[in-house]
């Protein structure tokens, strides 16, 4: 049987680094990202039930902030990968949640700014900052395909830091 409520926990990357001559897909995290990643598995593991997936873009910021947070989680969902998150705005980040596993609960999304932050107000209305290592939980009743402009409500909003 299908889930009734939908839980969207939407994570943007820590700080990353810039070092010259990398392309931005590939900018590791910084000092300050290595050491605030944990802090956001350490939140979500004191905040968030269970997690059911995790999509994630392919940029390295964002597959080493999802290693480094989900430390703190245990034995957690196998981590996937969708090109289509990387530099997505909104209403491609709300199709690629449309299109989440049926038999999930709760999906973690590993991102980017502006299109989470955009994601957020598209689903909720309100508008929160979400700065680097930030974390807004979302839900709705329904399925993933009921995921439309302001039917959400934002449930949780935390810049968890190291």
């Amino acid at each position: 049987m299908a889930p009734t409520k939908r839980r969207l926990v939407i994570v943007r990357h820590a700080k990353s680094a810039w070092p010259a001559g990398v392309a931005d897909i590939d900018r590791p995290l910084g000092p300050r990202g290595r050491r605030d990643a944990p802090a956001i598995g350490r939140w979500l593991h004191d905040h968030v039930e269970h997690i059911d997936a995790v999509v994630s873009s392919p940029a390295v910021r964002a597959e080493q902030t999802w290693e480094l947070a989900s430390d703190a989680l245990g034995t957690g969902p196998r981590r996937r990968f969708d090109e289509r998150v990387y530099a997505a705005s909104a209403t491609e980040l709300l199709d690629v949640v449309r299109q989440l596993p049926a038999k999930a609960a709760t999906t973690v999304l590993v991102g980017h700014n502006p299109g989470l932050e955009d994601l957020v107000t598209l689903l909720t209305g309100e508008e929160p900052v979400m700065k680097t290592s930030s974390v807004a939980v979302v839900s709705w009743p329904g399925s993933w395909a009921d995921a439309t402009s302001r039917r959400a409500r934002l449930e949780q909003h935390a810049t968890p830091r190291g």
